[in-house]
């Protein structure tokens, strides 16, 4: 897959006393595009119940550009950036623009996968290698060894 782009609905409760959008609404819709893309190749999580598993965050930043105001059209995409050869580790960048093609803010994230009895990290089932495998690979993507 080349790319994978969503539109956001801006809505209000999602703006700060200053007018444009709060710094933590940036992080959800990152984990918004993260869980539709999943969803999206039959990785709900219903299944990953099912498995066992569960995605986890290391670390999330975000690099905030320009604002956000009310009206402004939004998009966010998708992207891999690093990961191991089985997906058990992996990183994911996020460019969140505003009415086309202002950069707004660049989400980075670095994750797992955990075993949800155990609770302990671990490699993930074929299912979750195999819905990984269709992510968008960032142009300076890298395997971990």
């Amino acid at each position: 897959m080349e790319n994978y782009v969503k539109e956001i609905q801006l809505r209000w409760s999602d703006l700060d006393p200053n007018f444009h959008l709060r710094h933590s609404v940036y992080y959800d819709w990152g984990a918004l595009c993260r869980i539709e893309f999943l969803n999206e190749f039959n990785l709900t999580p219903e299944i990953m119940q099912q498995l066992h598993i569960g995605p986890i965050i290391f670390r999330e930043e975000c690099v905030f550009k320009k604002e956000i105001r009310f009206g402004d059209i939004i998009t966010i995409d998708l992207k891999l950036v690093k990961a191991k050869r089985n997906y058990s580790r992996w990183s994911i960048h996020h460019i969140i623009r505003k009415n086309g093609d202002t950069v707004s803010a660049i989400l980075t994230i670095d994750g797992a996968w955990i075993n949800t009895i155990e609770r302990k990290l671990g490699i993930p089932p074929t299912l979750a290698e195999k819905v990984f495998s269709q992510m968008p690979l960032d142009e300076n993507f890298l395997w971990l060894d």
